[in-house]
């Protein structure tokens, strides 16, 4: 009998002993990406009162796609950093692929799709190149990705023309930052998407109870999921509502490059959470030699995961050419690469290596992208908007680096 009722018993905890788990880990250097949870929230509110403009349907559409293309970069960073390891590049490799695929649909007539493939491919093997001088040389990845930031630099600008530009009318590419789904289209996306959520939820929890494992209270994942439902469910309301200019424009529903991040998160967290390789990632970011020695390749793993970092940036690059309808050579530049390590840090993950979500690029892209569009709304300039993103990301870079100080002292 005792066999059957323990894992009852500890698959059951009370609200109070799942708070104080909690609790506990958060002690030990586990917040995940609390601070950059409370982070949104904090802005969200303080810029909603200040500004008018701020929770408007257009400026929140509009946010989504400004923070879209530094997301899917601070998605491939993720897969870097977990390693403890940098890049550099992928900002202007985004820029490159971007100019590669813009040359090829609007000056050699190549079709989108082949286009879009052959971008891509481009891509993996700029991080091919750059994963092999840092696993198979030794070169660190810090001088690595900073000739290659200097190099693809040079590439873009070969390919543009200094001060040039390469427009794109492809509708297909141009869809992607500035079409939206259907009204019809925008409820299924949201129903469908919540209900996957639940079902997997769900579906975690029976998994580790039928395995004896400890499970989230029922409870508390009850009110995280409502919660997550709402706050969707109103965002989804600004959403459906005119931004456009009827009757000449009409523009409602959701933008479609949310289902496009949407993908690429499941994707990415089911490579990191349920894949060996995903494992292997946090084994050599948490202890390189001890995943060798426990046969895992590491310099195949710190190649792959360039390849992934600069395969996002040519993601990345579609979704510049497609928002700007041009590639020129400041794309992927300037504050780009800053701001895409800042959104993956202040999203929870760990520059030390070993700890860090696909998420938190999202939760990080949007607290970056809040801050630079809530400021300029206020009026604020450049000089400004700058020091208090690089303020929040010494702040998250800080919390990371006491809370693992904090977790090696326990």
């Amino acid at each position: 009998m005792s066999v059957i009722t323990e894992p009852t018993t500890t698959a059951s905890p009370s609200v109070k002993s799942a708070m104080s788990d909690y609790l506990s880990r958060v002690k030990s250097g586990d917040i995940g990406s609390l601070p950059a949870v409370l982070g949104l929230v904090a802005l969200f509110a303080i810029f909603a009162t200040i500004s008018e403009f701020f929770f408007t349907p257009r400026n929140f559409a509009n946010l989504l796609t400004q923070a879209a293309p530094v997301i899917v970069i601070a998605m491939g960073l993720v897969f870097v950093l977990l390693l403890g390891e940098i890049d550099l590049s992928a900002g202007y490799a985004s820029g490159v692929t971007g100019a590669v695929l813009v040359i090829l649909i609007s000056n050699q007539n190549v079709p989108w799709y082949l286009a879009i493939l052959i971008s891509l491919l481009v891509g993996l093997a700029l991080g091919a190149m750059l994963g092999t001088l840092v696993a198979r040389l030794g070169i660190p990845s810090f001088v690595v990705t900073l000739a290659a930031f200097l190099a693809f630099q040079g590439i873009l600008l070969l390919l543009a023309g200094e001060g040039g530009t390469i427009s794109i009318s492809n509708k297909y590419i141009l869809a992607v930052e500035n079409s939206n789904l259907t009204l019809a289209q925008s409820w299924i996306f949201y129903f469908a998407t919540m209900g996957l959520y639940v079902l997997s939820g769900l579906n975690r929890i029976n998994t580790r109870r039928k395995a004896g494992l400890k499970t989230e209270l029922i409870k508390l994942w009850a009110l995280k999921t409502t919660g997550l439902g709402v706050i969707t469910f109103v965002g989804l309301l600004a959403l459906l509502r005119e931004r456009g200019n009827p009757p000449l424009v009409s523009t409602k529903g959701i933008p479609l490059i949310v289902p496009v991040i949407l993908i690429l998160l499941v994707i990415g967290t089911f490579v990191l959470n349920r894949t060996a390789f995903g494992r292997h990632i946090y084994a050599v970011g948490g202890n390189a030699e001890a995943a060798r020695r426990a046969g895992i390749n590491v310099k195949r793993v710190r190649t792959a995961a360039f390849v992934i970092c600069s395969g996002m940036a040519s993601i990345a690059g579609l979704l510049f050419a497609s928002r700007a309808n041009s590639i020129s050579p400041t794309t992927g530049g300037q504050s780009t690469l800053l701001y895409a390590v800042g959104a993956a840090v202040i999203g929870g993950t760990s520059l030390f290596g070993g700890k860090g979500k696909i998420r938190d690029a999202i939760l990080g892209g949007l607290v970056v992208a809040v801050i630079d569009n809530g400021m300029g709304l206020l009026g604020y300039g450049a000089g400004i908007q700058y020091l208090v993103t690089g303020a929040v990301l010494l702040v998250s870079a800080g919390i990371d680096a006491i809370s693992r100080k904090g977790g090696s002292t326990n």
